[in-house]
């Protein structure tokens, strides 16, 4: 009897052991590139089959009634990272070759876990800026990722359809070799460089508006680029760099509470799904972009359990803004889209003020903890910075993120009962179910994506428990209700 109870005894020393090394739960952001509020099958909207990530979606907690902060990607990263609205930020807007947005003193997410003593990791697209003056890409690039909370980060410094096409480790360009630096510009192309443009027959994609710069392994981007031949990635290889990257993070921090965002490049233009993915969606490279990514996401979530990280790890997955098909290049996203519906049954898209630019998939996955459900309860990016923290014992807090730990990862609560969204700088307002769309001049259509912006010259008030699709303005019919809507709208803009 005295042997089993110093067995026992030493048993229960240990798990107590276990525990306190590691009290809180590992964090992992998986942050998509344009996917639509359709694009995911657990939300039942769209045809495109999307396995992995409704095995996580359906054992965890899919949100309906989700929204990143703004309809395009560096504002949403913003304020992803700061839980601050963007547009109280002017420089946060679509950046191209820009310095860091981010003031370094500003607390942002991995910041407040770093201090919490988490290892903070970056793995895929950043898009929020480099630098705080012209950058020299042939020298260590600060500030950026690791100046604003990440210990480490392997980024694409912009987007895939932008020079300079190179992975940055920690600032510095992988695999640059001195002999060759890099030169960048986004205004004049350099001496004797093919360009899109200029040279279409050195093109394996097709340029439609925009894209008609440096050439990249047969893709013209965003700007022009000389040097530098080592360093370039493969486009067909991103994927899986990013894949492996994450991975490799995770095997080096495991031991420690961590937190990792992993951001894909998938679904963003250009879409360069690897061979062994091409032509399985039947939607052209756009959909194989995606099972591309959802085999991703698979891969991860598996190497987390090999690893026995799951039942301490959360995983949030979601999309920075809604979709769009043609933003680019010729490359059958509108020809074979066929039944699929990339924005469900929601209106607009992205760069768009309706719905569809920033409701979103969103999905919470805690083994064990996570009771599967779905919740339509209000909730945005901007409160992760609030709801982890809070989730962890920490007083830090944004201004304009709530708390809402609770719904996030433990069932119970409410969500918010207003927010503000943001497309290309124009705000509209979410207040219960109602959606206010104020006046703003310029194109109904933005004709280059074919998609509906919002633009118009009288309010637009919609009920989205019985109009999700927002066809019936009743902006007329309902005076009352537009000028409370408008009351709580500017009250916060000033505030």
């Amino acid at each position: 009897m005295k042997r089993l109870l110093i067995i026992l005894l030493f048993c229960f020393l240990q798990s107590c052991k276990q525990d306190t090394s590691n009290p809180n739960p590992n964090f992992i952001i998986i942050y998509a590139d344009d996917l639509g509020y359709g694009d995911v099958s657990a939300y039942g909207v769209g045809k495109l089959k999307t396995p992995n990530i409704d095995k996580i979606a359906n054992n965890g907690s899919r949100f309906t009634n989700a929204y990143s902060s703004s309809a395009t990607c560096s504002p949403s990263r913003y304020a992803l990272m700061t839980g601050t609205y963007p547009w109280r930020n002017k420089r946060a807007k679509i950046l191209t070759g820009a310095n860091l947005i981010i003031d370094t003193l500003e607390m942002t997410l991995p910041k407040m876990l770093k201090i919490n003593d988490y290892k903070t990791g970056i793995v895929g697209k950043w898009h929020l800026g480099l630098g705080d003056s012209k950058i020299d890409y042939n020298k260590r690039i600060s500030p950026g990722p690791n100046e604003i909370g990440f210990d480490y980060s392997f980024i694409m410094p912009d987007t895939q359809d932008r020079v300079p096409t190179v992975y940055l480790e920690n600032g510095n360009i992988l695999n640059l070799d001195p002999k060759d630096p890099i030169e960048v510009s986004f205004e004049k192309n350099f001496e004797g460089q093919p360009t899109g443009k200029d040279n279409p027959e050195l093109l394996s994609m097709i340029w439609h508006h925009g894209h008609n710069g440096s050439i990249v392994n047969g893709v013209p981007r965003i700007g022009f680029m000389k040097g530098g031949e080592e360093a370039k990635w493969s486009d067909i290889d991103m994927a899986d760099e990013f894949l492996d990257q994450a991975k490799n993070y995770i095997n080096k921090v495991k031991d420690n509470p961590f937190f990792l965002f992993y951001s894909l490049q998938q679904p963003h233009v250009p879409r360069t799904p690897h061979p062994r993915f091409e032509g399985i969606s039947g939607m052209g490279p756009r959909g194989d972009a995606i099972v591309e990514a959802d085999w991703c996401i698979g891969e991860l979530y598996n190497h987390l359990e090999q690893n026995n990280l799951l039942e301490n790890t959360i995983i949030i997955i979601s999309s920075d803004n809604g979709p769009v098909l043609n933003d680019g290049y010729y490359d059958d996203a509108v020809e074979k889209l066929g039944m699929h519906t990339p924005s469900g049954n929601l209106r607009g898209g992205k760069y768009s003020l309706f719905e569809a630019g920033t409701r979103v998939p969103f999905i919470t996955y805690w083994k064990g903890k996570i009771i599967p459900s779905v919740s339509n309860e209000m909730v945005s990016q901007i409160d992760f910075l609030n709801s982890i923290a809070s989730l962890i014992g920490s007083d830090i807090r944004s201004n304009d993120g709530n708390d809402l730990a609770n719904v996030f990862f433990e069932n119970k609560g409410k969500g918010r009962n207003e927010l503000i969204t943001e497309a290309q700088t124009k705000t509209a307002f979410r207040k219960d179910n109602w959606a206010l769309i104020p006046p703003y001049n310029g194109p109904e259509i933005e004709a280059n994506v074919n998609i509906e912006l919002g633009n118009s010259s009288f309010y637009q008030l919609y009920n989205l428990e019985n109009d999700i699709s927002q066809q019936n303005n009743l902006a007329l019919k309902n005076p009352k209700k537009l000028k409370e809507m408008i009351q709580n709208y500017e009250a916060i803009l000033l505030n």
